[in-house]
């Protein structure tokens, strides 16, 4: 089997440890880092599988190894932690994750909301519906559960205002992987949700093909009309769903 060479997968590697917090044990690198890589279809991963796990293995430690030289991850007993200079590296080279779109004008209006703001209704939204929600929990932007002792994540949030899209979506792929919990991608613009459909293609094109038939996508927009329209009866539609 051919695989990518070990240059590419580095930044992979780095986007994965962002998309965790910072730290990972490697062992969960292995499977998630295939997603990366199209051109690696079924009967390769298949392959992969049933004989040549251990060559995967090699490869992604060589790669973690260059990775390790350049500072840029401190490896300790199997726990991969991304560095200041690994965070500089995705900032610097996040372009290349992207596809090539025109410039954009300024936003304005719902577009203009900051991810604070966006964070904020999305709290909003999940309380008036009777979910306990919350901001930042974990690596999330925001998750909403049955309660706040309730173990499982039903829905999961993520907000791309700018950035890379790509951890975003990692995000998402991992809850739902975990607990099926719901996927939302808020995005601040049509280029975002162009992008994020890209690599959701439901022909198994794209990098996180895998959540492409769940995962929801709304815009800043679509999000400020909702969150208008709900808390304006906020009063009479606790009166149906308090438990």
């Amino acid at each position: 089997m051919t695989y990518p060479g070990v240059a590419r997968l580095e930044l992979p590697i780095l986007q994965e440890l962002v998309a965790t917090g910072g730290m990972d044990d490697v062992r969960f690198l292995y499977e998630r880092l295939v997603a990366y890589f199209p051109q690696i279809d079924d009967a390769a991963h298949g392959a992969k599988e049933n004989g040549e796990l251990r060559q995967w293995k090699r490869h992604v430690q060589r790669a973690g190894r260059e990775l390790a030289d350049k500072r840029q991850i401190d490896r300790r007993r199997g726990l991969w932690t991304i560095t200041p200079q690994g965070r500089k590296r995705i900032e610097d080279e996040a372009p290349s994750f992207s596809f090539n779109v025109e410039a954009v004008p300024p936003q304005t209006g719902a577009a203009a909301l900051s991810h604070t703001d966006v964070q904020q209704m999305l709290i909003d939204i999940g309380r008036v519906l009777g979910h306990h929600a919350e901001s930042e929990f974990k690596y999330y932007d925001v998750v909403w559960r049955a309660s706040e002792t309730s173990p499982r994540l039903s829905h999961i949030f993520e907000v791309q205002r700018k950035g890379n899209i790509d951890a975003a979506l990692a995000k998402l792929k991992r809850a739902y992987e975990s607990q099926r919990s719901q996927p939302f991608l808020i995005v601040a613009s049509e280029r975002d949700t162009n992008r994020a459909n890209l690599q959701m293609s439901l022909a198994q094109s794209g990098a996180f093909h895998e959540i492409g038939r769940v995962t929801k996508i709304l815009s800043f927009e679509q999000l400020h009309r909702l969150h208008r329209a709900l808390t304006s009866v906020a009063d009479v539609l606790a009166e149906f769903i308090e438990r």
